[in-house]
């Protein structure tokens, strides 16, 4: 649906291992195991980190990047695993999209995998899959008979049950999540999960304050009136503030429209500054923790954009592409993206 079209990546490719900076700001880029496509990304710590992709890989470190192991999921290697979701070194759940969605799970550190939910109704299309702690976890589906889909877990990702569909609002026409770089879902605390719309007449963000069990919905002022725009990314620093991110991936250097931040958990939404928003479509955006000002960082086919004053207004970094972003400390970020991939942060922003 929204999320099978290819992305068309116009961005010239880094030539050398030399970081690429703006304003003392930058990405290094660290030698890839992979060649594939990666959008889903999961930062478990400094040393930590897990990337999923094209044709069932997974990618993982323990060492904070020096070295990386490859893994093909079996019976996943014609499969596109576009989100992946790590509660350890050793633990991860990663989903695969389309009619084949499943949900795999490891708890060896990749050696071995195992198949824990496939999709049985038609139109199910899983976009992104989180955590809130080792036991308790959710993922999220396309509309399936006119409302989202979603699945949560309290066994550690052994089981998976639906959501009944009577908790959640109807969707709208088109209406339907963005896999872009599986951070179109995201938790915070114990029990709160928002996840973001797009494709139809309005992007609209979704909230739940008890682990999925009930939901409401609210409007934003993201692009949206296509297939190809909305909200691809959503982000919460804590249960009232957060920032979500998108616009339309068919016209990736539009600016405007493609960022907006709440104060109030998500009820009402408010543009940040179209003066200095992000240069373009944005598939991913994050806090960056540990520092009072809420800097966050967002990237997309276009580049990398910094915000230091809680997403108000915003800096080019670098126009290098990146479908995925997160960060486990202040100095210390992850990005992954186009033909396998893989860039550090390592000072502060």
């Amino acid at each position: 649906m929204l999320q099978s079209a290819r992305f068309q990546v116009f961005a010239i490719l880094l030539a050398s291992g030399a970081p690429v900076a703006t304003g003392g700001a930058q990405w290094t880029p660290v030698t890839s195991p992979t060649d594939v496509e990666l959008r889903g990304l999961s930062v478990v710590s400094p040393n930590v980190v897990w990337a999923s992709g094209q044709r069932g890989t997974v990618v993982r470190t323990t060492d904070g990047g020096r070295t990386w192991s490859r893994d093909t999921v079996p019976g996943a290697g014609a499969l596109d695993l576009r989100a992946i979701a790590a509660t350890s070194a050793l633990v991860a759940h990663a989903i695969s999209i389309g009619d084949s969605s499943r949900i795999y799970g490891t708890a060896d550190g990749g050696r071995t995998w195992t198949r824990r939910w496939s999709a049985t109704r038609k139109g199910t299309f899983l976009d992104a899959i989180r955590f809130w702690d080792a036991r308790n976890g959710i993922a999220m589906s396309d509309p399936v008979d006119g409302r989202f889909l979603l699945l949560v877990t309290a066994d550690g990702g052994d089981s998976w049950q639906e959501v009944p569909a009577s908790a959640l609002p109807p969707a709208l026409p088109g209406e339907g999540g963005f896999a872009a770089s599986g951070s179109c879902l995201t938790v915070a605390g114990h029990a709160d999960v928002w996840f973001a719309s797009g494709g139809a007449s309005v992007a609209r963000v979704y909230h739940s304050a008890d682990r999925g069990r009930s939901w409401t919905v609210s409007d934003t002022p993201i692009r949206a009136g296509v297939g190809s725009a909305g909200i691809f990314s959503v982000a919460f620093r804590d249960a009232r503030n957060g920032v979500i991110a998108g616009g339309d991936y068919a016209k990736p250097t539009l600016r405007g429209r493609n960022l907006a931040l709440t104060r109030d958990g998500g009820r009402t939404w408010t543009l940040a500054d179209s003066t200095s928003s992000p240069a373009g479509y944005r598939s991913a955006v994050t806090y960056v923790p540990g520092i009072p000002a809420s800097t966050l960082v967002a990237v997309g086919l276009s580049g990398t954009d910094i915000s230091r004053d809680r997403g108000v207004t915003w800096t080019s970094v670098d126009t290098v592409a990146y479908n995925s972003v997160a960060f486990a400390t202040p100095t210390r970020g992850w990005a992954v993206g186009p033909k396998g991939r893989i860039a550090r942060w390592s000072t502060r922003p």
